[in-house]
C-alpha cells in the first residue's frame, strides 16, 4: 500500500475529513466572515438578487450546495469547507509524490498540512478561502503531475482548477501567471519535462481555459430575480467586482503587514466571546514549529538552488515566496494574517523537501519536527475549536506575545 498514491489518498482524505467533522457544529452562530458569505449563499439558493459582489460566486455556491444537503444550520454553513480542507491535505501530498517519488516525505508533508493550525480553523468556517486554496492546491499538483507525465489532458485539467480558484476569490489569479512562468522556464531547462506539450500552445491553453472556467461560475447570476447578469454585463460587472476590492476601509484593529504574516506577529481572533454557554474562541494562527521552521527551511532551498540548480528547490521557495510576495504589489488599503493562508500552506514543500534531500544526515528530523507539530496542535486545540473555556480572561494561557492578543 505504500507504493500506492491513490490508497493511501483516499485514506488521507478520510482520516483529514474526520478531524474536520468533530464538533463542526459548534458554535452555533455565524463567526467572523461567515456573516458575509453565508447571507450570500442564501441569496443564491433563492437566486433573489446579487450579494456581496466584491468576490465571484463558486466558493459561495459551495457553501450553498452544503447548506442544501445538510439544512440552513451550521454543519450546513461549514460542510463543504471541510471537503475543501481534506482535498488540500490529499494535494499537498499528491503534489510531494510527484516530485520525490517516495511515499515518507508524502505523508510527511500531508501530516504537516493537517496539523498546521490556519488548514484546522479555514476547514471549519463558511468562507471562501479554503475553497480557492483546495482548486489552487489541485492545481500544482496536478502541474506537478503533467511535468513528469505529460499529457494534454492534466494541462487542462490543472488550468481549468486554476480558473476555479479564480471563482472562488480574485488573489487566485496571479497564480495561472506563476503556472505559465513555471512551464516556459522548466521546459526550457531541460525539453524532456511536461513531454508532449509545446510551450506556447500550451501558455495558450492555460490562458483560454482559466478564463472560460472562471466566466463559467458566474453561470447562477443569470437567473437572479432581480438584475440578472446578462452576457452584455459580464466584463463590466468585473470592474464592479474591481472598484469593491479596491476601495478604502477604515482602520481595523487586527490588520497588519504583510511582511508580519509569516513572523505569527498578529494572528486573528474569529471569535473570543460567550456562545453556546461558555467561554469559547477561535483563533487563526500558524503551527509555530511549521511556521518559524518553514523559513529557515525556504531559506535553504534558495541556498541549495543557487549553489546546486536544483529545480524542486527553486519550484517550493519560489512558490512560498510568490505566494507571499504578490500582497506586496495588490492595491490593498488593509491586510490581515488570514491573506497569509495559502503561503502557510505552501511553506510546507521546502520544509519536506529539504529534510528528504538531507534525510541521510538528518535521520529522524521529519519525525521528530511532526511530533513538535503535533505537541503545538494539542496544546493550542481549546482556541483553535471553539472549547468551552473556564473564563473570559483564559486566553492569556495561550498568548505568547502581547501582539497575539
Amino acid at each position: 500500500m505504500l507504493r500506492r498514491p491513490l490508497p493511501l489518498a483516499i485514506l488521507l482524505f478520510a482520516l483529514a475529513e474526520a478531524v474536520f467533522l468533530i464538533r463542526l457544529a459548534v458554535p452555533h452562530r455565524l463567526v467572523f466572515d461567515e456573516i458575509h458569505y453565508v447571507p450570500a449563499a442564501r441569496s443564491l439558493i433563492a437566486l433573489s438578487g446579487p450579494a456581496n459582489i466584491e468576490h465571484p460566486l463558486l466558493g459561495k455556491s459551495l457553501i450553498a450546495l452544503g447548506m442544501l444537503l445538510f439544512g440552513d444550520t451550521p454543519v450546513g454553513w461549514r460542510f463543504m469547507s471541510t471537503l475543501a480542507g481534506s482535498a488540500t491535505v490529499v494535494a499537498m501530498f499528491a503534489t510531494t509524490w510527484q516530485i520525490t517519488g517516495r511515499p515518507r516525505p508524502a505523508l510527511v508533508a500531508a501530516a504537516l498540512t493537517l496539523l498546521n493550525f490556519t488548514l484546522y480553523v479555514q476547514s471549519r468556517i463558511a468562507m471562501l478561502d479554503g475553497f480557492m486554496l483546495a482548486f489552487l492546491a489541485g492545481a500544482i499538483a496536478m502541474i506537478a503531475w503533467t511535468v513528469r507525465a505529460g499529457g494534454w489532458w492534466r494541462w487542462v485539467a490543472a488550468s481549468v482548477l486554476l480558473g476555479l480558484a479564480v471563482g472562488c476569490k480574485w488573489l487566485a489569479a496571479p497564480y495561472v501567471a506563476f503556472a505559465a512562468a513555471a512551464l516556459v522556464i522548466l521546459k526550457r531547462q531541460d525539453s524532456r519535462r511536461f513531454p508532449g506539450l509545446s510551450v506556447w500552445p500550451a501558455v495558450a491553453v492555460l490562458g483560454t481555459v482559466s478564463v472560460t472556467a472562471y466566466l463559467l461560475t458566474f453561470a447562477p447570476a443569470f437567473f437572479y430575480a432581480v438584475e440578472p447578469l446578462t452576457p452584455a454585463r459580464l466584463i463590466p460587472f468585473q470592474l464592479e467586482m474591481f472598484e469593491k476590492q479596491t476601495q478604502v476601509l477604515p482602520p481595523h484593529a487586527y490588520q497588519s503587514d504583510w511582511w508580519s504574516w509569516p513572523l505569527l506577529i498578529r494572528p486573528i481572533w474569529y471569535l473570543y466571546e460567550p456562545v453556546d454557554g461558555a467561554q469559547r474562541g477561535i483563533l487563526l494562527l500558524g503551527n509555530p514549529a511549521i511556521m518559524w521552521g518553514g523559513l529557515a527551511a525556504v531559506l535553504g532551498c534558495w541556498i541549495g538552488w543557487v549553489r546546486h540548480g536544483s529545480p524542486r528547490f527553486f519550484a517550493a521557495a519560489a512558490l512560498w515566496t510568490a505566494s507571499l510576495g504578490i500582497w506586496a504589489v495588490i492595491p490593498k488599503s488593509l491586510g490581515f494574517y488570514y491573506y497569509y493562508f495559502p503561503s502557510s500552506i505552501f511553506i510546507v514543500l521546502p520544509i519536506v523537501l529539504l529534510l528528504d534531500h538531507w534525510r541521510m544526515r538528518l535521520r529522524g528530523a521529519d519525525l521528530a519536527l511532526l511530533g513538535v507539530a503535533l505537541c503545538l496542535a494539542i496544546y493550542f486545540f481549546p482556541i483553535l475549536s471553539a472549547h468551552a473555556l473556564p473564563d473570559a480572561g483564559a486566553f492569556r494561557q495561550w498568548m505568547w506575545f502581547d501582539s497575539w492578543i
